[in-house]
């Protein structure tokens, strides 16, 4: 669980994360459980079922495209055109991964339009790996490993916070909570339930305190009690106000001055069924704080998760996690192969 995080025994001892026994904190059988859950063959079925929609109106109507077509010519690469446009991976994605066809077509490095498709899935699986780096490689020497969970409100910013607390307490992590998204009505509670029901601690003020007063207090309270992970919930409003970017900055600021180096993960949460709205919301966060990893949710709700192709390209943020369901385990850790190939599957799962 977590491939991509290693805890610390002093120095940065790598421990076994999905495959074998956990921490001295972890039972070795539950860690068993949970790496087969997350990696063997009935996570790629739940994946391949939550991009069902996507791939019937994406990969079924490339088929569509090339039954029967043994030239590649203009018609065709207009008809492909329209088709990645409206499953929303992106006019300047759209137009780079057509040049590249017309160029292989040049070479006749592609001789009929399966192979076409057979190109499409390797320039797409090519652009999900240049993104794609470890996070592992800025754990702290020593002190919690921080997360700045960004997002704007109605994304499922902090149910995934309580997700990932639970994938970190699977992993033998010890957690920590901090509700610094003082403005929303009911924000700080609905991260205590998620206290509660993954079983870690919360630090909260009351409402309308300043965030940043609330992150140092927390980061205070971390420091001396061995916290493996904190995991700090922000103001989501919306991604337009000024003020808002202006307070993360801050938040950003208390976070390093209080421990060096923190926060050493920036994420931003998206709702894979805005579509083009998250794209905007991705450049204006990260212009902002510097976003380092994304988690996409709802991505079993659309049927436009081409969207994960253009954030990647566009911007060359690794996507950490995708959501493709409702329950505790449905917040995955993203492999682009498995990805790839479960949008390109045959059949349905």
């Amino acid at each position: 669980m977590l491939s991509w995080f290693k805890k610390k025994l002093g120095a940065a001892q790598e421990l076994p994360s999905e495959q074998g026994a956990g921490s001295e904190a972890a039972a070795p059988v539950a860690a068993e459980a949970s790496g087969q859950q997350e990696n063997g063959p009935g996570f790629f079925l739940r994946l391949k079922d939550g991009l069902s929609r996507t791939r019937k109106t994406f990969v079924h109507q490339l088929d569509a495209l090339f039954l029967g077509k043994k030239k590649i010519d203009a018609e065709l690469l207009e008809d492909l055109e329209e088709i990645l446009i409206m499953a929303d991976i992106g006019a300047a994605t759209t137009q780079e991964l057509l040049e590249k066809t017309r160029e292989q077509v040049k070479r006749n490095a592609l001789g009929d339009a399966q192979a076409l498709k057979t190109a499409l899935k390797e320039m797409i699986l090519g652009y999900l790996l240049n993104a794609d780096r470890p996070a592992d490689l800025a754990l702290p020497a020593q002190g919690p490993f921080v997360v700045m969970v960004l997002g704007v409100n109605g994304v499922g910013k902090t149910t995934t916070i309580g997700k990932l607390a639970h994938k970190f307490t699977q992993a033998g992590q010890k957690v920590l909570l901090v509700a610094a998204d003082t403005f929303r009505a009911a924000a700080s509670e609905q991260l205590q339930i998620w206290g509660k029901r993954v079983g870690v601690e919360v630090v909260a003020q009351q409402a309308g305190a300043d965030p940043s007063s609330v992150v140092f207090d927390a980061l205070d309270y971390a420091k001396p009690r061995n916290f493996d992970v904190v995991l700090v919930d922000t103001a989501g409003r919306l991604h337009t106000k000024v003020n808002l970017m202006e307070e993360l900055k801050k938040i950003k600021r208390v976070m390093d001055k209080k421990i060096p180096g923190a926060p050493h993960e920036i994420l931003l949460v998206l709702d894979a069924t805005t579509g083009q709205n998250a794209i905007s919301q991705a450049r204006l966060f990260n212009e902002a704080v510097d976003v380092t990893g994304l988690a996409l949710t709802k991505l079993d709700g659309t049927a436009k998760g081409g969207i994960v192709i253009n954030i990647c390209h566009e911007f060359n943020i690794p996507i950490r996690f995708i959501g493709i369901g409702e329950q505790m385990e449905d917040l995955r850790d993203f492999e682009p192969g498995e990805f790839v190939e479960a949008l390109f599957a045959e059949g349905e799962a």
